[in-house]
């Protein structure tokens, strides 16, 4: 029997979860074994799990999980160095270069475990089959607003917290540019037909504010990209990769421009793909903008898990979206998994 681990969350603000109670209980259905572990965090309720019959278990005991048990998050495991012996599913931001990410893969080659990327389980086509995009340009765009507010009052931008529901996001945003008494900015979304684009647009059609958008077509040219500098808002939503158009330069802050906020939504600064070079962490919710330039002013936004503003809307979209893929872990020749485990053999061939 298949036997999938739902470890809680050990972020900070992270509350979100890709299995449902209602889908925990279609795996059972299927065969699958469900541990759940509790946590006071999790943004659906550890009653409801326990309710739809899954076996609930200690926070944080995933380590001491049977070996043959897949161990199921989102975000990143502590960094404590310790080996991984277990087939974890989980975004593990390790394929690209990243510094983490290449202390991740070793931790899985000195343990014998497999790291199953949720960003790679794709379609026959590279399709990805589960994506919390749409949230994550949703949030992104309501954060870069929240940074254009802040300047127009003269500030930068304060921390951010989760809301019960988009509207109630909403009714925020609109108080805080409201109380600009300014115009509304506009916008360039780069690539804006995916699903964080769409989100993108969603956002700023609610706000009233106007956007230009680009994808492919537009960026075929390679750049440079005057247009980038001649809007108020950069939104970027382009995961950097090998081919990546540099959108904004490293000498764009000391340009003439109408630019005042980059949301790099796609969030990977410290690969070398990145089309951003204007900066090289990511921000917080504690902070989440990072002052690039100060006259004129530049703030850049970069948080890399912002569906977690709308935890149970974006958990409840990801995990209807990502059950169909979990229900085919009980065959073994499942191409997706296939597919993933692959990938993840390449890279660690190359260490």
């Amino acid at each position: 029997m298949v036997h999938l681990w739902l470890r809680a969350e050990q972020r900070d603000n992270e509350t979100r979860v890709g299995l449902t109670p209602k889908g925990a209980k279609a795996l059972r259905a299927a065969g699958i074994q469900v541990s759940v572990e509790r946590s006071g965090a999790r943004v659906i309720p550890d009653a409801d799990y326990a309710q739809a019959g899954c076996i609930m278990v200690p926070s944080h005991t995933w380590c001491d999980a049977p070996r043959d048990a897949i161990i199921f998050g989102l975000k990143e495991l502590p960094e404590d160095g310790t080996a991984l012996p277990h087939r974890h599913i989980m975004f593990g931001h390790a394929f690209k270069g990243q510094p983490s990410g290449l202390r991740l893969l070793q931790r899985f080659k000195t343990g014998g475990g497999t790291l199953l990327d949720l960003e790679y389980l794709t379609d026959d086509t590279g399709r990805r089959l589960a994506a919390f995009g749409y949230w994550a340009g949703y949030a992104g765009a309501a954060v870069a607003l929240k940074c254009w507010a802040a300047q127009q009052n003269g500030k930068i931008a304060g921390p951010i917290a989760a809301y019960d529901s988009s509207p109630h996001l909403l009714a925020d945003l609109q108080s805080d540019l409201v109380a600009t008494g300014s115009h509304r900015p506009n916008g360039l979304i780069i690539g804006a037909l995916g699903r964080v684009g769409t989100g993108v647009a969603d956002l700023c059609t609610a706000m009233g504010v106007a956007t230009t958008k680009w994808d492919m077509a537009e960026t075929s040219t390679g750049g440079p990209f005057p247009e980038v500098l001649a809007h108020d808002l950069l939104f970027n939503c382009v995961l950097a990769r090998a081919g990546t158009p540099v959108f904004v330069p490293a000498d764009a802050p000391s340009r003439v421009r109408q630019l005042r906020v980059i949301a790099d939504i796609a969030c990977d600064p410290d690969s070398d793909f990145s089309p951003i070079k204007v900066y090289d962490r990511a921000t917080t919710w504690e902070e989440p903008a990072l002052r690039v330039h100060k006259t004129p002013i530049l703030d850049v936004t970069a948080i890399d898990n912002l569906p977690s503003m709308l935890p149970l809307e974006s958990s409840e979209d990801y995990a209807e979206q990502l059950l169909p893929v979990l229900m085919q872990l009980a065959d073994p020749s499942a191409a997706v998994w296939s597919r993933a485990a692959m990938i993840f053999t390449d890279h660690i061939a190359r260490l």
